[in-house]
């Protein structure tokens, strides 16, 4: 017989599995490369990006120096390699200070020199330097626009690549002849390396007229400067092949794959079983809701595709388009999309969270359910499906007392979901 478990107590221990395992000072180490001839350079941007930093202080044997950009209030104590806090999701001027200061670390190297560059999920805007002709403003607007308008976060990042001095390679192309060794940290779907932080060492397959597509496809208004670069289309990112990026190294240290794998294998240890849907999953956060509740079900009255108790576990980065006017991010519209879809049936609890600790713009990871959800809300007077109408979920979990708060983890391998089926 299965022993008891606190079904809220185990989801949260679920989400915290994941996300040590891909904490940067466990599985970074490894991978550093031998030191160089000459000069070693760390560089690097994300919400992990001090973590990873202060992993490479504490393992690197020879002497170093350099500048990563992480969020505001994600600053660790380094000795060498300075910090640069700057806003996520909409960039502001730390983080056009930041990019200047990295491209101007990687500069003027030679061929005895390395690069060492540390990258996250966040990159995107943590490290943003406007493309010439460009101003901060004209990326902050794009930026809002294609938060809002539901597009994957690798349209996006192909759109930002375009606007950028730093993105699709160009970090890498600055610090040629150098050798670049990249390790990444992935919170994207299909640990594309192109994608995650929008590649600034990596070759970049998309174009100009992909990013205009995307940009038609989601009728985004464009700032003037901004629709005068698309059709100029002069400044294109650096392409595979291109000899700048030759001999150059990139290895991924964790995927949102592995802190699956971890969850689990602590649900196995409980006893129970467990199902990963898939590390890549994308869509609308209630129609992705919909679809876990679905197979929730069945779980529940089929014993199919795997019998109770049972865990679901998925990843991935689900969007949403913005509607309302009210407080979200994409793991509670999830969640509370998840308890309408569920209507309180007996035996099913839920997690989602980000794993960087940060749900969108608020102070939330994420949020739990129970059967009791949508009742504890309807008894204080609130409106479930009207607050989901308005992309209001946080402030129902808020009300409820179901909110996931952890702060910084340091880390970020994207979205982490699991629904536990007694």
């Amino acid at each position: 017989m299965k022993g008891a478990i606190d079904p809220r107590a185990f989801l949260e221990g679920l989400f915290h599995t994941a996300c040590a395992a891909a904490d940067p000072m466990q599985v970074l180490p490894h991978h550093l490369p031998p030191p160089p001839k000459g000069r070693t350079i760390v560089v690097g941007a994300g919400k992990a990006a001090s973590k990873m930093a202060q992993a490479v202080e504490a393992h690197w044997a020879g002497s170093l120096d350099g500048v990563v950009v992480t969020r505001h209030g994600q600053r660790l104590p380094l000795k060498k390699i300075e910090i640069i806090e700057s806003a996520h999701p909409v960039p502001d001027q730390n983080a056009v200070t930041g990019a200047q200061r990295v491209l101007a670390a990687v500069r003027g190297l030679t061929a005895d020199d390395l690069v060492l560059c540390l990258i996250s999920g966040g990159g995107s805007a943590l490290m943003t330097l406007p493309a010439e002709g460009l101003s901060l403003d004209d990326k902050q607007a794009v930026t809002r626009a294609l938060l809002r308008s539901g597009a994957t976060i690798g349209e996006m990042n192909v759109v930002r690549k375009h606007l950028s001095g730093i993105k699709g390679g160009r970090l890498a192309a600055a610090a040629f002849p150098a050798r670049v060794v990249t390790l990444a940290i992935s919170d994207v779907p299909g640990d594309d390396p192109a994608i995650i932080a929008s590649g600034p060492t990596i070759a970049d397959p998309s174009t100009f007229a992909h990013a205009r597509a995307i940009i038609d496809r989601y009728a985004i208004a464009l700032p003037e400067n901004v629709a005068r670069h698309f059709g100029a289309a002069t400044d294109e990112s650096p392409k595979p092949g291109d000899p700048r990026l030759d001999g150059n190294r990139l290895t991924m240290i964790a995927t949102p794959q592995m802190a699956l794998e971890a969850a689990a294998a602590a649900v196995k240890k409980a006893q129970r079983n467990a199902i990963i849907l898939g590390d890549a999953i994308e869509g609308e956060a209630r129609e992705v809701a919909k679809v876990h509740a679905g197979i929730a079900r069945s779980i529940a009255r089929h014993g199919h595709p795997v019998r109770s108790p049972a865990v679901i576990l998925s990843g991935g980065e689900t969007t949403v388009t913005v509607r309302g006017k009210g407080r979200g991010g994409r793991n509670a519209e999830f969640m509370l999309a998840l308890a309408i879809a569920l209507e309180g049936q007996p035996g099913i609890f839920a997690i989602a969270g980000d794993t960087d600790g940060i749900d969108g713009t608020e102070d939330n990871a994420g949020a739990l359910i129970d059967p009791t959800t949508l009742a504890r809300a309807r008894a204080i007077g609130l409106d479930p499906q009207a607050m989901l109408d308005n992309n209001d979920a946080y402030s129902l979990f808020k009300a409820l007392g179901d909110l996931v708060v952890t702060g910084p983890t340091y880390t970020n391998v994207n979205d982490f979901r699991a629904i536990l089926v007694h």
